[in-house]
């Protein structure tokens, strides 16, 4: 009776122990792709932002200038025009044209810790003013709709280098609101000094001549 209850007994073990074998997990392939993907970082987005404006121009206005200009304001009475006129995937180049004063470009950049803003001013036979290419780098993260872009050292050096100290506190920053408006900030961290010029989104006009120094 013994022999007969052994090998009862083994498969009823066996039974038992399938029953406790875990269900097999889910493929590593499969894993893999399920998992969401790394969220866009504030400074993408804002970047992003100027991309999808490309190779489109706005008409400006000036809307905060304190204290107001002492001397001739370059400003007054005169079409202000941003034009998004070349991107990468690492450089956005926009010109800033001031009447017929196309001296300026604001050029974006993505570098290894954020974004760099810095200003290519030329004269009118094209070669390099002799201040420019100044600006900084994003100290903080920002936002998707805000970047700021305090002055770096080469900058104060070039300013004081030039009897322009009083530039040595810049502090930049450039505002998107998608589809409604651009915003060029310049201030001063010691003063109230303010500028800044707002853009209409919501109505691209005809993109201007190219700025001094570039090709047609």
């Amino acid at each position: 009776m013994n022999r007969i209850q052994l090998p009862i007994l083994a498969t009823a073990l066996a039974v038992v122990l399938s029953a406790c074998t875990p269900a097999p997990t889910t493929a590593p392939e499969a894993a893999a792709t399920s998992a969401p993907s790394a969220s866009t970082t504030p400074r993408d987005a804002f970047f992003n932002h100027l991309t999808a404006l490309c190779g489109q121009a706005f008409a400006g206005e000036v809307e905060v200038d304190r204290p107001g200009s002492t001397g001739p304001n370059p400003f007054a009475d005169q079409a202000l025009v941003m034009h998004v006129r070349e991107c990468s995937e690492q450089e956005i180049k926009i010109p800033f044209h001031v009447g017929e004063d196309r001296s300026r470009t604001w050029i974006v950049t993505r570098t290894g810790d954020g974004l760099r803003l810095k200003h290519d001013h030329r004269l009118a036979d094209g070669s390099d003013d002799p201040v420019t290419m100044y600006g900084g780098d994003t100290a903080a993260e920002g936002t998707a709709n805000r970047q700021e872009f305090p002055v770096d050292a080469f900058s104060q050096e070039m300013f004081t280098r030039e009897g322009m100290q009083v530039s040595n506190t810049n502090a930049w920053a450039i505002e998107i609101e998608p589809d409604v408006h651009y915003t060029y900030e310049l201030a001063r961290t010691d003063t109230d000094r303010l500028f800044r010029v707002r853009f209409d989104l919501t109505r691209p006009i005809d993109a201007p001549p190219a700025p001094w120094g570039a090709a047609d």
